[in-house]
């Protein structure tokens, strides 16, 4: 009976532990992971990686994340320059102070 009893429990708590990595599905792309692929193969002219980047969100999520790292990567460097965002920004894209 107790056999029993410890073959029910340990199929019930075996469906709560985690599965095993080999078994484990891999871990799906979020946003973030796929804006700051695909912005540093833009930088490096890698069309390859661009498009396996492309494809891990939807366009709108890769749109977002993008944007999301341009606003962080001008910040940073605004305050690293203790410059305005803006000037920053200017200078980055080659125009001229405003």
């Amino acid at each position: 009976m107790w056999r029993w009893v410890r073959e029910i429990g340990s199929r019930a708590l075996g469906g709560l532990r985690p599965e095993e990595p080999a078994r484990r599905a891999e871990r799906p792309h979020n946003l973030f992971e796929a804006a700051a692929a695909y912005v540093s193969a833009c930088a490096e002219d890698d069309q390859e990686r661009i498009d396996e980047a492309a494809g891990w969100v939807s366009p709108e999520a890769l749109s977002f994340g993008v944007n999301e790292l341009a606003c962080r990567a001008v910040v940073a460097l605004a305050r690293e320059r203790d410059e305005s965002p803006g000037t920053v920004a200017r200078a980055l894209l080659g125009l001229p102070a405003a």
